[in-house]
């Protein structure tokens, strides 16, 4: 059996834990970007879903600690906005908010498409913070997501990239509603919209080619 990289052992670890974090803390109405930005105590939510992966996933959350040495480090980087903030999130590639009553798949759909909108490290923490509360109020798509302070091998340049998800590229009026949206939070030069459909193609833009299907 080969064995496996600590480091991706490491990030699976990390990503199940923030799951089960996330879903402790909606099993009573709350959300980890609020609490954080509150300055609320997490610390008893944090430990339970610790335990829920030490007794689910024994050798992740020995990776976990591994990788940050106790519970305790663990609960300061989240109190530090690991998960929360873009430039503050180093343990994982990206951050996501889904809209209420949004099925998890949704954004996966072939219909579905984004508006893309790419910003350096001085501006996305502000816009990110926009664009979640206003998709976790329903007020724009089925859900968005952002880049964060992980080196992604995928990156094309360093800026941040926010993606702001709607369910039907077909569907003008509604994609259109989301961009006047944006522009409402502040998002006000012109930005695309790519289908899901050239996603799953492996079409990205470069110079002489466009794959964005709205702009605005």
């Amino acid at each position: 059996m080969d064995e496996v990289d600590p480091a991706a052992l490491g990030d699976i670890a990390y990503g199940i834990f923030e799951n089960l974090l996330h879903r402790e803390l909606r099993s009573t109405g709350r959300s980890l970007y609020r609490l954080v930005e509150d300055g609320a105590d997490i610390s008893a939510d944090l430990e339970r879903a610790f335990a829920d992966l030490s007794a689910d996933y024994p050798p992740l959350a020995a990776a976990l600690i591994e990788r940050f040495g106790t519970v305790d480090a663990i609960l300061e980087a989240v109190r530090a906005g690991e998960g929360v903030v873009p430039t503050r999130t180093t343990q994982m590639y990206w951050i996501v908010e889904d809209a209420p009553e949004i099925r998890p798949d949704a954004v996966d759909d072939e219909l579905a498409g984004k508006w893309l909108i790419f910003l350096p490290a001085d501006e996305v923490d502000t816009v990110w913070r926009r664009v979640r509360d206003a998709t976790a109020a329903g007020d724009l798509g089925i859900s968005a997501k952002v880049s964060t302070a992980k080196p992604n091998p995928d990156a094309r340049d360093d800026r941040y990239v926010v993606y702001v998800y709607t369910a039907d590229w077909r569907d003008e009026e509604e994609v259109m509603r989301v961009r006047e949206a944006l522009r409402a939070l502040g998002v006000e030069d012109r930005i695309g919209y790519k289908r899901n459909l050239e996603t799953f193609r492996g079409e990205y833009s470069k110079k002489g080619k466009r794959v964005t299907y709205y702009s605005a």
